[in-house]
């Protein structure tokens, strides 16, 4: 059993990157342009959302205005777990770019996993832009600082299936 960089036992079925490149094979440009679609949807999803509590506003006293940013920040978080916390494990621009998101650590990758994901995705990008990326360039499996303490992987999609297809695995959780 192997360890990561924070001690914990990484589980024995993930892929290798010398016996599987076509799992790492573009990931970090597929990453970015999934970030590029998902906040194009979330724009959308944030503008109704500030639409409809503008105009509710009228109708709440202007309650609706002051609680916009919790409002706001309910839906970017909800979609973070309801899409990477979903049985695709990927949000819906990693589906788009055929990326899914799978633990390293003998856990589940459930809604919790991915808010704590997302959580420390944009604490990461806040102190590291515009190095976030370099990291991954130093890492075997290409994974970003986040990935490595949230205790994920994301690969390409298709090629992982067949990974685990011929690990006799079913599509692990």
């Amino acid at each position: 059993m192997a360890k990561d960089f924070m001690g914990a036992i990484l589980r024995d079925d993930l892929p290798n990157p010398i016996d599987a490149p076509e799992l790492f094979d573009s990931v970090l440009t597929r990453r970015v342009m999934a970030f590029v679609i998902d906040c194009m949807l979330m724009g959308v999803l944030l503008i109704v959302a500030t639409l409809f509590a503008g105009i509710a506003g009228f109708f709440t006293f202007f309650i609706s205005w002051l609680l916009l940013p919790v409002i706001l920040g309910m839906i970017f978080v909800a979609y973070y777990a309801f899409t990477l916390g979903s049985p695709s494990r990927a949000t819906w621009g990693m589906r788009a770019m055929d990326l899914v998101m799978t633990p390293t650590r003998d856990t589940r990758l459930d809604g919790w996993l991915a808010i704590l994901h997302v959580i420390l995705f944009w604490i990461t990008t806040a102190v590291l832009t515009p190095f976030i990326l370099l990291f991954a360039l130093f890492t075997p499996r290409r994974q970003l600082l986040h990935d490595m303490i949230a205790g994920t992987l994301v690969v390409r999609r298709s090629p992982m299936e067949r990974h685990w297809r011929a690990m006799n695995l079913s599509y692990p959780a």
